[in-house]
């Protein structure tokens, strides 16, 4: 656990270190007016007191408090209402501004503890899949994994209620800290051992944030350090100390294990444990807390001299595993308050050159000193696996990058895709015993392979290399492009990454990136819209069609139409299809009371996973529209407009019970039965089940050495464009030849045609027409 650990420690060893708290109240004690002595009138009112959220460690309260319904993928109109109510009652009842700050990290320097606890989510996906399909009941609520795209959800939320956003860059806990000190914040709602030891004046549990029924409370926990402090017998300049000592993403706790033994002593009842089955075993997480504070304050007690790493900072908040550095570690404040955050303000950016600083904002978050970052420095091991050097990037698209992701206009992996070529993706639900639906890792992989051609201009390059080789006369040479996926799966490590080639589009060249995010012609609209559906493999005129299907219903069309080809067709079958899209048009989907009261007397463990899987779709479709230029408003990729889980599996049930109950699921509208067909015409447009499916790919990944040849830059035709060659009602014809009988008599035969290599070759077979019958 580390220091990790000192969290629930707080909460729970040290009383009195945790009280409850109303924030509605002490925003409007705060707000309140005050009146000057030698003036009878008061004073204007104070600007409304800001309240900092960190929705990395708050995601579980931010989805909506105490709801069990999480499992079936996402209950979005329930978390809008919630986030409504919470943003209104801050702003009208307690007078407070709320700014919420995502976790926009690639966080390479705890890849560790990212691993651990990504193995940790799929092993409790694993008990949830298993539970579902056991008993038909919610899992537990201690077993919360958050839905996918859940964090896309909520800062589209935001964006709705005008909450402003904020997305950190290169090291979250140092840029949350930052924008604390630096923007006059009152307090900071987040859970995390880090932020607790950084004795911020006003921490407040984000695990315990409950709002009232009625709006007028919003109750927490505050977290008194000094408190927690005292009982440990240390003082505040301790902690810096103290913090390194347990352990941390630097030096981790299995790297102290010895060390915290021999602090307990041989005498300690603990001590057999030391070593059990030939392995160092780490001693309880509270044993080495009172452990290390007990020789801390020993030790630092003794010192009469001031020790430079272990004095408190003059001002401000700092970060106690960065405490060698000047507390002033963020000097660049162009990072997000001079513009309300929001899809239609501010531009592109392109004229927001302050996000870079002095034109070296794009690799830091200033330069306020020289030393470099301890995060930068080497950290525990993981396999990096040497690529190809990435395209260069013009600077304008790395600012507008950079301006879009610090103020969370954009996917938050975009940017570190262009500036160092990987991507880390989270855990779904997944069955890993289900042989019969992919990961979804695999099976939207196809494409980001396109958004990655997209992102580095792939096309462009290739069209000029061609013209270069004509001229010269010498072999086509295109450079690869290879971009890292760090992932959790069943068989692989994800300290281990997959290395994904970009891909091109066959069927168009596509405009390069900077014509994409910044053209302001009339075609560059259609541009972005066609590069969208083509990543998505829906680039076909029945789906922008409007009669068939509506804008806001786009981007769920092209994520089911995405699965219906995958191959072989297994994924989604028409029943299943027929539910997602009742379930878009029902007039249940707008009413959240309606939902409430809505009750799954079974839950269904493959609509589970289909339901994971699709959101995981809809959360690869919002990276493939900003990749694209955002040809989608954002009002209409937010997925409480097509999608509610709770719903989801009641149309499925009923879908279950019969397959050709369409009627049934649209409720008895006829309307609806036909805005139905008509989605699901558009959906399958072009689309051909008769290929039979590959082999999937072997579950254990041996990445192939650097800069091997790589699959061939444009991958294989699509099924649709492919319809079988040959008669009707003609089966497969074996290789030894075939031969044509009428009435009885051999009236010609042909020789065998051998088996065309990797596509399975034209089996021929006997064939008798018009034969007697005796």
């Amino acid at each position: 656990m580390g220091v990790q650990g000192f969290q629930e420690y707080l909460e729970k060893r040290c009383s009195g270190a945790a009280i409850p708290v109303d924030l509605l109240k002490l925003g409007r004690t705060a707000g309140r007016p005050h009146h000057h002595p030698h003036h009878p009138g008061s004073l204007p009112p104070p600007p409304p007191a800001r309240i900092l959220i960190d929705a990395d460690s708050g995601l579980q309260r931010l989805y909506g408090g105490y709801q069990t319904d999480w499992v079936c993928g996402g209950e979005w109109n329930a978390m809008l209402g919630y986030l409504s109510a919470l943003s209104q009652a801050c702003l009208y009842q307690g007078g407070l501004e709320l700014v919420v700050v995502f976790n926009g990290t690639l966080g390479k320097e705890r890849w560790p503890e990212w691993a651990r606890q990504a193995q940790g989510q799929r092993q409790t996906a694993q008990l949830i899949v298993n539970h579902v399909g056991s008993k038909a009941t919610p899992p537990p609520r201690a077993w919360f994994l958050p839905p996918a795209c859940l964090s896309h959800c909520v800062r589209l939320a935001m964006f709705r209620f005008r909450v402003r956003v904020v997305q950190t860059l290169e090291d979250h806990h140092q840029e949350v800290l930052s924008l604390y000190r630096d923007f006059g914040f009152c307090g900071l709602i987040a859970q995390d051992s880090e932020f607790a030891l950084c004795n911020v004046p006003a921490y407040f549990s984000s695990h315990a944030l409950k709002l009232s029924w009625n709006g007028k409370n919003l109750t927490t926990h505050q977290y008194l350090l000094s408190e927690a402090v005292r009982q440990l017998g240390l003082k505040t300049q301790h902690l810096p100390c103290f913090a390194a000592l347990l352990g941390n993403h630097i030096l981790p706790d299995e790297d102290l294990a010895a060390f915290h033994w021999s602090l307990l002593g041989p005498e300690h009842p603990l001590a057999s444990l030391k070593v059990r089955a030939h392995q160092l075993v780490l001693p309880p997480c509270e044993v080495v807390i009172k452990a290390v504070s007990e020789a801390c304050g020993l030790v630092l007690m003794s010192l009469p001299e001031t020790n430079v790493l272990l004095s408190p900072p003059e001002s401000g908040v700092q970060s106690p595993l960065h405490h060698v550095y000047p507390s002033d570690f963020i000097t660049d404040k162009s990072s997000g308050w001079d513009a309300p955050s929001g899809r239609g303000g501010g531009g592109d950016g392109s004229h927001g050159s302050g996000s870079h600083g002095n034109g070296s904002g794009s690799h830091g978050n200033g330069s306020g000193s020289n030393i470099p970052s301890l995060l930068s420095m080497a950290t525990r091991s993981h396999m990096d696996i040497t690529t190809p050097p990435l395209p260069q990037v013009s600077d304008e698209v790395l600012r507008v990058a950079e301006h879009r992701h610090r103020r969370g206009l954009m996917y938050p992996q975009i940017y570190h895709i262009l500036t160092k070529g990987e991507m880390k993706m989270a855990v779904c639900i997944e069955d890993d015993c289900n042989s019969e639906l992919p990961p979804a890792s695999l099976l939207f992989r196809a494409a980001r392979q396109y958004s990655y051609g997209v992102l580095f201009s792939l096309a462009e390059t290739h069209r000029r290399l061609e013209r270069l080789a004509m001229r010269s006369r010498g072999p086509l040479d295109v450079p690869p492009v290879i971009v890292k996926e760090w992932s959790s799966g069943k068989s692989k490590s994800a300290l281990t990454p997959e290395l994904v080639p970009a891909l091109c589009f066959r069927e168009w060249t596509c405009p390069n990136l900077r014509r994409l995010w910044l053209g302001r012609a009339s075609e560059d609209r259609s541009r972005r819209t066609r590069a969208f559906l083509a990543c998505l493999r829906s680039d076909c005129p029945a789906l922008l069609n409007p009669a068939q299907v509506p804008q806001h219903l786009l981007l769920m069309c092209c994520v089911l139409r995405y699965m219906m080809q995958w191959p072989g067709g297994g994924i989604l079958q028409r029943h299943e299809l027929d539910a997602f899209l009742a379930q878009a048009v029902s007039n249940q989907l707008y009413e959240p009371d309606q939902l409430q009261e809505l009750t799954v007397e079974k839950v269904d463990s493959r609509g589970v996973q289909l339901a994971s899987l699709f959101m995981a779709g809809v959360d690869t479709a919002l990276l493939v529209n900003d990749v694209c230029g955002q040809p989608l408003p954002w009002e209409h990729c937010c997925p409480w407009g097509f999608f509610d889980g709770k719903l989801f599996q009641t149309k499925l049930a009923r879908a279950a019970q019969d397959r050709l109950a369409l009627f049934d699921m649209c409720e008895g509208q006829e309307e609806l039965v036909s805005r139905v067909k008509k989605m699901r015409q558009a959906i399958l447009d072009g689309i051909n089940f008769t290929r039979p499916p590959p082999p999937l790919p072997p579950l254990s990944f041996l990445p192939p050495p650097p800069f091997y040849p790589l699959p061939p830059l444009y991958p294989p035709r699509p099924m649709a464009q492919h319809r079988p060659r040959g008669f009707p009602g003609l089966q497969s014809i074996p290789p030894q030849g075939g031969k044509l009988e009428i009435a009885g008599m051999v009236v010609g035969q042909w020789a065998g045609n051998k088996p065309l290599r990797g596509r399975g070759g034209f089996i021929m077979q006997v064939v008798s027409v018009g034969a007697g019958r005796g």
